[in-house]
């Protein structure tokens, strides 16, 4: 009596959980199929699929998820969508926003099941930081990641910029940068901000330097994500994702917070993964903040972000080599600046000691 008294609860709680999703068709800025593209691989897949499963499989995107439900878009509608039941064991399941599925919808079901989650180009995901070496995917097949830094009075996060950039380089994305709230600081503030990211990152990194109240840089921004690409924002909370996304689009879409006046920072307003449809550019998702960031498995990444320095720590006498004090440091006795040895040093350190905390049994 007590299993079927749980079995019902449990029930209950997904009715009242799907219940309080928004409706789909209330939705505005909802990226169209016409808006996305799938890639050569993704199609070639969706086609064995459906000479699998049947012709009536549909390709879709995944382009929202609330509270871990997804909605789909394919040619002709937009729908909300459950797992196949061969899919929900393991964790065959977990579908990212801008994985592309192949989809069933049947004429006695509400909306539509996955049949099969196609391979991704490319993935942004963290660390959960747990032993099992468990990572959370963030965005499925995005092409740029723009890294959301605010200019505030106390300054701001170049080692936070600086780590994104080493996992968005590592999962195969662009890199780009967009400083918030610029109105807050002077102008040899907001230089001297830019000029540290560029010693960082080095010149070829897009920065846009941005004000949404006084409508500064959302072109660039808009011009870092063209037709055709998606971009995800990735950055803490509060500092002006939401906002920027609002300029972007033109009109008052996304909730923001109420602005905390100790630290000038939002509130944590996005509860929802999606993607937005940009008017004129291409598509952007928009994420809950993140708190942290941590590393693991992450050395191409740090390769790509630095490739002077790992190739000079390649020539370094010590193969374990910590670029800190020990004789025949290769990295040391080049010429890099301090600030770019400091920041390699300290997330290739920090790597390695991640990676000493997994299960001895896991591969990177």
């Amino acid at each position: 009596m007590a299993r079927s008294a749980s079995k019902r609860n449990v029930s209950t709680d997904a009715g009242k959980a799907v219940a309080a999703l928004p409706v789909l068709s209330h939705l505005s800025d909802v990226p169209s199929f016409s808006d996305l593209r799938a890639h050569d691989a993704q199609r070639a897949a969706y086609e064995r699929a459906r000479a699998r499963l049947g012709e009536d499989i549909e390709l879709a995107c995944v382009v929202r998820l609330d509270r871990g439900f997804p909605a789909l878009v394919t040619a002709d509608a937009l729908f909300r969508a459950e797992f196949a039941a061969k899919l929900t064991k393991g964790d065959d399941s977990r579908v990212a926003v801008g994985d592309w599925v192949a989809v069933r919808r049947p004429a006695d079901h509400d909306g539509g099941l996955i049949e099969e989650i196609l391979p991704r180009t490319g993935a942004i995901a963290r660390w959960r930081g747990r032993a099992r070496g468990e990572k959370q995917v963030l965005a499925a097949n995005v092409d740029t990641v723009i890294v959301v830094q605010a200019l505030l009075a106390d300054g701001f996060n170049p080692e936070r910029i600086v780590r994104s950039a080493v996992i968005a380089r590592d999962c195969g994305a662009e890199v780009a940068v967009a400083l918030t709230k610029a109105d807050r600081v002077s102008a040899a503030e907001r230089t001297a901000a830019v000029s540290e990211i560029r010693q960082l990152l080095g010149d070829e990194v897009a920065i846009a330097v941005t004000s949404s109240e006084e409508g500064v840089g959302i072109d660039e921004v808009r011009a870092l994500v063209p037709a055709g690409t998606i971009a995800i924002l990735l950055g803490e909370s509060g500092v002006g994702k939401s906002t920027l996304l609002n300029a972007l689009l033109g009109h008052e879409a996304l909730e923001t917070g109420e602005v905390r006046e100790c630290d000038d920072a939002g509130r944590h307003t996005t509860v929802t993964r999606r993607m937005v449809a940009l008017p004129d550019a291409g598509i952007i998702v928009d994420a809950p903040g993140l708190r942290s960031l941590p590393l693991v498995g992450h050395e191409r990444g740090l390769a790509k972000v630095f490739p002077d320095i790992a190739k000079a720590a390649s020539a370094c006498r010590f193969r374990d080599c910590t670029h800190t004090h020990e004789p025949g440091c290769a990295v040391r006795g080049g010429s890099f600046s301090p600030k770019r040895i400091e920041a390699y040093a300290a997330l290739a350190s920090e790597m390695r000691a991640n990676a000493a905390s997994l299960d001895p049994d896991i591969v990177l």
